[in-house]
């Protein structure tokens, strides 16, 4: 019987689409994933449905692993219950080795069923990633030791409860969790492996190795061309009143010598990354598995990083909900670009259907496996959601914003020609007629998605 194929998942924390040389950014570097680019399949519109929390990473990894959709989530994604099959479960119960390295925020209990091995697991959103509190792999699932931390020890006493065994003192979280993942590849094993390695960056702190700090001159960084000092509204994300951490990343208002330096050290992050990569890619070369390994990477959200006045991803501009997403491997094309829609909870039935893995009932991801043979199907709209503040939509074209606190400065972007999203269209009387059909097509996805005011993350929104 021809063996199935091995799966490496690489998640990396905060990555914004635009942000691989190979895709067109011209100022990063980034061999490894221009290597992936060239020997698989990339999805240029990848995105995120958005978020019901701040921590936008959690609820997106709980949809990532279980494939469900946003408001069908428990609570925010900070569990994922037993009658959701998560990815590494349902791999895992078709006769496959799950690991599980790296970043879990989804709770303990749903780690413990996804994977029957893993080690260097951190259970947390961030951290300091020279001193990443982790936990070794417990084959009973319980996660029980508990270590009292300050993180922000410089501006705060305020201690915390940390379900932690160890710190590996001045090591980078990067290359913390891929020499764990390299471990596991060079182990002689007989059955295929699901191999999820989910890095702590480029989420801030935003330090690396200096030999990556000092690749990017900061003077040398071109401003976005929708950077602006502020955000133009205020529309619910103020950390003047602890709404939001994110934004107090760099003062007010944003100047443009500091949002080159922020551009700078995301982009060192994310190159220190891509040598990480290159590892793994290295490690299953070297052990004869890289032909029959499907390699995905993807980012979990984007990020602002000044534009729109914006820092974080708390919104939904597309630098927030567009991520990147490669695969390489057994069944992938090489050096393909699809710009078909995809969410990234649509990778786990596509994966099983790679695989040859039946896709438990629970999954409501759609499989993209036609748009990766011949670029047709996909998703033909998009419905996005930010906690109770905003809502969104996309055809192909056109993109319709609105906002719960501000609702007449709702927006509509030509992203065929404003790919920046600069130019307000909403109120132009030339474009009423898509206007009206977006916003009709944003009360219809509130019901699909079940977006409702039984849920209280779109009660606050959706109320009168």
């Amino acid at each position: 019987m021809e063996k199935k194929p091995n799966v490496l998942f690489i998640l990396a924390d905060d990555q914004r689409f635009d942000t691989i040389h190979a895709l067109g950014n011209e100022e990063i570097m980034t061999p490894n994933l221009d290597r992936l680019v060239a020997e698989g399949t990339a999805f240029t519109r990848a995105h995120i449905p958005g978020g019901t929390s701040g921590a936008v990473c959690m609820p997106s990894r709980a949809m990532i692993n279980s494939g469900k959709t946003l408001f069908h989530l428990y609570g925010a994604g900070e569990q994922i219950p037993q009658s959701h099959t998560t990815m590494g479960q349902c791999f895992h119960e078709n006769g496959y080795r799950t690991i599980g390295i790296g970043k879990w925020h989804n709770g303990t209990e749903s780690f413990a069923r996804s994977f029957c091995d893993g080690d260097e697991i951190f259970f947390g959103g961030m951290w300091d990633h020279w001193n990443v509190p982790v936990n070794r792999y417990h084959a009973d699932g319980k996660y029980e030791n508990v270590v009292r931390t300050t993180p922000n020890f410089l501006h705060a006493n305020h201690p915390m409860d940390t379900i932690a065994e160890r710190i590996t003192a001045g090591k980078h979280s990067t290359e913390l969790f891929t020499d764990a993942a390299i471990r596991f590849i060079e182990q002689p094993h007989a059955e295929p492996f699901f191999l999820y390695t989910a890095l702590l960056a480029p989420h801030d702190p935003r330090t690396m190795p200096e030999r990556f700090r000092s690749m990017y001159d900061p003077e040398k960084i071109r401003i976005p061309a929708n950077f602006v000092p502020e955000h133009p509204f205020y529309f619910g994300i103020d950390p003047k009143i602890g709404e939001d951490r994110d934004e107090n990343l760099a003062a007010h208002p944003r100047s443009e010598q500091e949002i080159r330096r922020h551009i700078a050290d995301y982009y060192a992050m994310i190159s220190h990354i891509d040598e990480n990569v290159g590892r793994l890619l290295e490690a299953l070369e070297r052990t004869g598995q890289l032909e029959n390994t499907i390699v995905v990477y993807t980012g979990d959200n984007g990020l602002a990083v000044g534009r729109h006045g914006l820092m974080g991803k708390q919104s939904l501009y597309d630098h927030s909900i567009r991520v990147p997403l490669i695969m390489r491997g057994p069944g992938i094309p090489r050096s393909q670009q699809r710009d078909a829609y995809v969410y990234l909870m649509d990778i786990y039935p596509t994966l099983c259907e790679l695989c040859g893995l039946a896709v438990p009932p629970s999954v409501e991801g759609q499989s993209f496996c036609s748009v990766i043979e011949d670029g047709t199907g996909g998703r033909k709209t998009l419905y996005f959601a930010y906690t109770h503040l905003i809502r969104a939509v996309k055809d192909d074209r056109f993109k319709l914003i609105r906002y719960k606190l501000e609702p007449d400065k709702t927006q509509l972007f030509d992203l065929y020609k404003d790919p920046d999203e600069t130019v307000n269209l909403y109120a132009d009387p030339r474009y009423r007629p898509i206007r009206q059909t977006l916003e009709a097509l944003l009360l219809e996805q509130r019901c699909v998605w079940e977006d409702n005011p039984d849920n209280s993350y779109s009660q606050k929104f959706w109320e009168e």
